[in-house]
């Protein structure tokens, strides 16, 4: 079998048949081309144009017919809690070391990182450690092909002056 696009989540055609479902976690929901085994132990190649970032309730489209729903794995993360202008100080954090960060209402989810936890508990924050799917924001540049484009990489050690 091979998937050939994705329809994102909710917007499934009409009629669209949901035949299997494969479960990845995040880092296995940036791909291109891959042999993925769906829950029913199918075979699927992933045989895109492009990377695509694949969200919880998306859908493999199959060249022969038929849909296979993503489902985001549960993972280990933390969930981050604090006051508003805490918590929003941790957001720049975060966001200043480049890291996937997914937002809940009134909370953070990040993956586990020992060091990151330290650092939220020191500014403050609170940290709680589950497994949980990880379904990080896709970033204000995702899918833009700009001269400023730093998609390729996470720590690159330079300041921006915008």
């Amino acid at each position: 079998m091979r998937a050939i696009a994705v329809h994102k989540a909710g917007h499934w055609p009409p009629g669209a048949r949901e035949i299997d479902a494969i479960a990845l976690d995040f880092d296995h929901r940036h791909r291109r081309r891959v042999l993925l085994t769906s829950a029913a132990g199918r075979e699927i190649l992933l045989d895109l144009g492009e990377v695509a970032r694949l969200g919880d309730g998306d859908g493999l489209v199959l060249d022969e017919g038929g849909v296979v729903r993503v489902i985001a794995a549960p993972e280990a993360v933390l969930d981050l809690h604090a006051a508003p202008e805490t918590l929003l100080r941790i957001a720049w954090h975060l966001g200043n070391r480049h890291l996937p960060v997914q937002m809940l209402g009134g909370a953070l989810r990040i993956r586990a990182d020992h060091v990151i936890a330290a650092m939220v508990a020191g500014l403050g924050g609170h940290v709680h450690a589950r497994e949980a799917p990880f379904d990080p924001e896709p970033g204000a540049y995702a899918g833009l092909h700009t001269a400023h484009d730093h998609g390729h990489h996470r720590d690159h050690g330079h300041h921006h002056d915008h």
